[in-house]
């Protein structure tokens, strides 16, 4: 990311968690006036950031906005590519749609929409994905790995496997996916994953992939319906989270793993992937779009498929389905 001196101030000023950060000495760093470091002080106000002065020792930071600008992001990033081109937004029909567009007009591998709002998000199979503003995680990233089409596929598994590291890390405990797409804490889900394709006839242009996270919902924030099946970090943490460091999390969890998968296979991504699984040794119904299969989901191919065996014996390749656990 190719961070403004905002944005760096912003950086040491969280890192200073709470102490004070000298205004000559950020002068002195930046090689800039004392005067221009207030005027990126007052730009970091107008942004939600509440700084306080204090004589002859310098600017605290007393508390940061709750948002996923780059600012907020920047000082949680780890990664080399992905998210170094962010994309924010504060309201947006859909990260998807953005993302499309800008992959279409040639923005680089690892290039990230994110936005605090989307007003159509959906998931699989065109479903409303409820994402309201400062509640969630809502981003789009753009990835041009060098595959074959019928790879594709694999890459929801990889994002479902960076998306579990990261909501590990954040409640302490292990989710679950429940394939392809869906991460479950405590049987509820709290994130979606939506990959689609560009390509054309030499293979993969681009992969658009979706994805959507509960924050900081509470019970409340969720429709009547839903409550019995939905859940979010927050909830499951029993605080509130920091967004950005969390939608950092995910981008940095998929930087590696895609880095895993260019350089080794999918063999390791698919290893971690089945130790997160709910769905591999158990008995599913798979609501198929012709058809509902029962049986037993007994693995994934190296291509992401699940083979599921019906109570007759026959073992079914099972491309996309809705999949529920008996």
């Amino acid at each position: 990311m190719n961070t403004t001196i905002t944005q760096q101030i912003a950086e040491r000023l969280l890192a200073n968690k709470g102490n004070p950060v000298s205004g000559q000495q950020l002068a002195e760093d930046f090689g800039i006036s004392r005067t221009a470091i207030w005027k990126h002080m007052k730009e970091l106000e107008e942004q939600g950031y509440e700084l306080e002065t204090i004589r002859k020792k310098g600017y605290v930071l007393k508390q940061a906005p709750d948002t996923l600008d780059p600012i907020g992001i920047s000082p949680f990033l780890r990664t080399v590519r992905i998210g170094q081109n962010l994309s924010y937004h504060t309201s947006v029909t859909s990260t998807q749609i953005i993302a499309h567009q800008l992959a279409q007009d040639g923005a680089p591998d690892g290039t990230a929409v994110i936005a605090e709002e989307q007003t159509t998000g959906r998931g699989r199979m065109a479903r409303k994905w409820e994402s309201a503003y400062g509640k969630g995680v809502w981003m789009s990233i753009i990835l041009r790995p060098q595959i074959p089409i019928h790879k594709a596929p694999q890459f929801t598994l990889v994002a479902a496997v960076a998306a579990a590291k990261a909501i590990e890390e954040t409640i302490g405990r292990a989710p679950s996916i429940k394939w392809p797409n869906d991460i479950l804490i405590e049987g509820k889900k709290s994130t979606g994953i939506l990959t689609e394709l560009q390509s054309d006839v030499d293979g993969v242009q681009a992969l658009i992939i979706g994805i959507g996270l509960n924050a900081n919902q509470v019970e409340e924030d969720f429709q009547e319906d839903l409550r019995s099946i939905a859940t979010s970090i927050r909830m499951e943490k029993g605080e509130a989270v920091n967004r950005a460091a969390l939608a950092a999390a995910v981008l940095n969890h998929l930087e590696f793993y895609t880095d895993l998968y260019l350089e080794e296979g999918f063999s390791p991504v698919k290893s971690v992937w089945e130790s997160y699984s709910n769905t591999i040794g158990n008995r599913v119904r798979a609501r198929l779009a012709k058809e509902t299969l029962i049986g037993v989901a007994e693995s994934i191919t190296d291509d992401g498929v699940l083979k599921l065996r019906t109570d007759d014996g026959v073992v079914h390749a099972i491309y996309s389905a809705d999949i529920e656990l008996t």
